[in-house]
């Protein structure tokens, strides 16, 4: 802001909030919510004696029964609860897309402000300019990469009405603003400035000349879309899976239905969605504006069943240009054991309810019949649709932001040039990636590693010319265990492989598959039969998929190779998390010690959430005492968390690495294996049975390996 310095704010506003006990609206708790707002105000207006009436604003603090997130309505008592209810309603659709229309309202707390001083002193209007702005020297500037010759302006001789054109400098004496190349700074009347992309920078309507500056603004805009859409998902849902351990992912597609750009969440969702989303282009080319399908079947692009994608095309001027979609795990869909991954299970059906594509929401609304009906199918059905239904309003709100912010970006920028600058880095992308590829110092190579019921996962990486030809050949048939892998599971693998392999800053985008030849065997662990059960390739076969293909690139020993998967609960609910290990270590640096790797990005639980929402005490979480692989950068130590259970529970556990150790690399030493032991005695790495109330697990998570000659 420009405006000139010393033009304080005489008007000051006190804040005063108190917390209610969570109880749902009805007439009697208006009344005890008045009477407590009524203190508030004696003691607010005694901290502050020379406020008048008009200057004091009172506030109801409410939210939906399950969820965290509060909205602040006003609140003049005597207010009746309808009218309280409407207007939160109509505060929650307008910040989130959707209301849930029979979740309970509770009360948080009633907050007031009160303005008290005197109204601060208009400001004063700036002289018209009379020319441009003059330019007092020349300076130089680091942009795009290198120095540039810029023009310099003094905030002194700025005036309403003028544009400064980026790249250019703004100097006071005590600041300097840096306008960047594609925008333009407008000064009002008075003084503000307005930062805004400059208007004659936007290409003609489908152009697709290559304009750097152009491109990382839209990117940049783009994914902030993304990050947005992130926040309001879990500031919304219900579940601790997703409000609290952020197991989700939330991207912006065109209008192909490939992926564009991402928020920073989980790779396994972001590069398998592309497929799902071109399922609902296809299903449903004639959706409209403000319509919204939701899907986890592995045929569609699923990774497994827990992990429901809604995807809701964007319109712009009444035409579809681009698509967002959300991914988030389900605490439970249903299945033989609460959790929806039954180690035991052997058919898809086992694991819980298959949506298929399903249209979730007309309007913006979410259809909860068509939502329950679909959840109470097949042989286990959803054992909380309640809890299904909010976290998938929590999906649609983030959906809704997402197309809300897109729209409007378009609006803003032109829809020919955001779709012009999209297609520009899938382009980025591809072209990242054959630099890489031709800076490879190898024609070939091939790796091959296991799981730990000896099941072969074997890649062969072949250059041809600037591109790959990745063909897992020699991997291992379909098993009759949920560790199959849907094909859109090794796809976001190499996807994640080829970013890290680029080696530079890059978009997690559907172009950096482009130079890339994929080829998986029918039949395989990494392409089943449509009925087999797959909970387990989402998070362990994935990782091994992994694995192998860095050990192929050479790229980095393996890391930990599973997610170490939790589950337990009863017929009413589930908790589920996956527990970090060790990275393993590359050619620069050591393994990093107790964290996700790979595959998965999410949160730990806090101790404080899950003994607080579960029946279960945390007894242990630390560092393990073993370190991870030697060599001449060791791999990350992996961790150990211990379970008490409160009350019988049903609880299961899926891993791996626990015979198999992560491989070391260049010499390096492979990391200790993970361990699960259940009142001391030592379990297989995957296994489902009942608890008693003071049972202990235990589960120790394997280190990473270790890269190049040990030391001594």
């Amino acid at each position: 802001m420009l405006s000139a310095l010393g033009i304080g704010l005489a008007r000051r506003v006190h804040h005063a909030r108190a917390e209610l006990d969570p109880a749902p609206l009805s007439r009697a708790t208006c009344t005890r919510a008045a009477k407590v707002l009524t203190d508030l105000e004696r003691a607010a207006r005694a901290a502050v004696p020379a406020a008048d009436d008009g200057a004091v604003r009172r506030l109801a603090v409410l939210r939906y029964e399950g969820t965290e997130t509060e909205i602040d309505v006003p609140f003049e008592p005597p207010a009746a609860p309808t009218d309280l209810r409407a207007r939160f309603e109509r505060a929650h659709a307008t910040a989130y897309g959707y209301v849930h229309a029979r979740r309970a309202i509770l009360w948080s707390a009633v907050r007031l402000e009160v303005r008290y001083g005197e109204p601060p002193p208009p400001r004063p209007d700036l002289p018209p300019a009379g020319g441009p702005c003059p330019v007092r020297r020349r300076g130089r500037a680091f942009t795009g990469g290198a120095f540039v010759e810029v023009p310099v302006h003094a905030r002194e001789d700025l005036r309403a009405g003028h544009r400064l054109r980026g790249p250019c400098l703004v100097v006071e004496p005590t600041g300097t603003i840096f306008v960047d190349p594609g925008f333009e700074l407008a000064i009002d009347r008075h003084g503000v400035g307005h930062l805004r992309p400059a208007a004659r920078r936007r290409p003609p309507p489908g152009g697709r000349r290559r304009d750097p500056a152009l491109r990382t603004i839209v990117l940049g805009r783009m994914t902030a879309i993304a990050e947005q859409m992130g926040r309001i998902l879990a500031h919304t849902a219900v579940s601790t899976n997703i409000r609290e351990r952020h197991d989700f992912s939330c991207a912006v597609f065109d209008a192909e239905g490939r992926l564009v750009v991402n928020a920073p969440h989980i790779p396994v969702h972001l590069g398998a969605m592309g497929e799902t989303v071109r399922a609902v282009a296809r299903a449903a080319p004639d959706a409209r504006d403000g319509e919204a399908f939701a899907t986890n079947a592995p045929a569609l692009g699923g990774t497994h069943l827990p992990d429901v994608t809604v995807v809701r095309p964007v319109f712009v001027d009444g035409a579809r240009r681009f698509y967002v979609a959300a991914r988030g795990h389900h605490a439970d869909i249903g299945g033989r054991t609460p959790g929806s991954m039954p180690p035991q299970a052997t058919t898809l059906h086992e694991e819980g309810v298959v949506l298929p594509l399903l249209r979730v929401a007309a309007r913006g609304v979410l259809d909860e019949g068509a939502v329950r009906r679909a959840l109470s199918q097949g042989p286990y059905p959803a054992r909380d649709p309640d809890t299904n239904l909010a976290d998938l309003a929590a999906q649609l709100a983030a959906c809704h932001t997402g197309a809300t912010a897109l729209a409007a970006l378009c609006r803003e920028l032109g829809t020919d040039t955001v779709a012009a600058q999209a297609a520009a880095v899938q382009a980025e992308a591809r072209r990242v990636v054959e630099d890489a590829i031709a800076r490879w110092p190898r024609p070939a190579a091939r790796f091959e590693d296991a799981l730990d019921d000896g099941t072969p996962i074997a890649v062969a990486i072949t250059r041809t010319g600037r591109g790959l030809r990745v063909d897992f050949a020699g991997t291992g048939p379909a098993p009759p265990s949920n560790l199959n892998a849907p094909r859109a599971v090794t796809t976001a693998a190499l996807l994640y492989v080829l970013r890290v392999f680029a080696g530079r800053p890059m978009p997690l985008c559907a172009g950096t598959l482009d130079p890339v030849e994929l080829r998986i065997p029918a039949g395989s662990i990494l392409a089943p039969p449509p009925d087999r059960a797959v909970a387990a390739g989402n998070v362990e076969t994935a990782q091994r998929v992994v694995d192998v293909l860095l050990g192929a690139l050479g790229v980095c020993a393996a890391s930990q190779g599973t997610m170490n998967n939790v589950t337990f609960g009863d017929d009413r609910h589930g908790h589920y998390e996956t527990i970090g290990g060790g990275a393993g270590a590359t050619a620069r640096r050591r393994g990093a010690s107790g964290v996700h790797t790979h595959m998965t990005n999410t949160k730990i639980t806090d101790p404080e959430i899950l003994e607080r929402d579960h029946a279960v005490r945390l007894a242990a979480f630390a560092i393990r005492d073993e370190p991870g692989g030697r060599g001449r950068h060791a791999g990350g130590r992996g961790l150990v968390r211990v379970y008490e259970f409160l009350r019988p529970l049903h609880l299961a556990v899926v891993s791996q690495r626990r015979t198999r150790a992560p491989y070391g690399l260049a010499g390096g030493e492979p990391g200790p294996t993970g361990e699960n032991r259940l009142d001391g005695r030592r379990m297989p790495a995957s296994f489902s049975t009942q608890v008693a109330a003071g049972t202990r697990l235990a589960i120790r998570t394997p280190g990473g390996g270790g890269y190049g000659p040990p030391r001594g």
